[in-house]
């Protein structure tokens, strides 16, 4: 089970450097990069006999680089990813501060 496990790291390794940034796309005159963050996760383990692994992996696209003439390259976030990444830091923070103020208050 441990050299399936090594062997699928090695192969999976250079999967997540190659997607970050995409093929450049063309739309009419501009130049589109798109960036995205992807992650992945995979484990193994048990006897030689019985034994189990899984896997995951999850990519968030974050904006695209884009190209206009006669303009430098501009990165433009997507705004739906970066509604879904804030919104929740934003709820935890303000939990936090809330339960932080009634403390000491006390």
């Amino acid at each position: 089970m441990t050299n399936i496990v090594t062997q699928i790291a090695d192969k999976v390794r250079p999967v997540g450097v190659s997607t970050n940034y995409g093929d450049p796309v063309e739309v009419g005159d501009q130049t589109l990069i798109p960036v995205s963050v992807g992650w992945f996760g995979f484990g193994g383990g048990g006897d030689d006999q019985n034994g189990g692994g899984g896997g995951g992996g999850a990519t968030l696209p974050v904006g695209a680089y884009v190209r206009r003439p006669g303009k430098d390259l501009e990165f433009e976030p997507n705004l739906i990813s970066l509604m879904v990444v804030s919104i929740p830091v934003i709820w935890v923070t303000g939990t936090v501060l809330r339960k932080l103020i009634r403390v000491l208050k006390k």
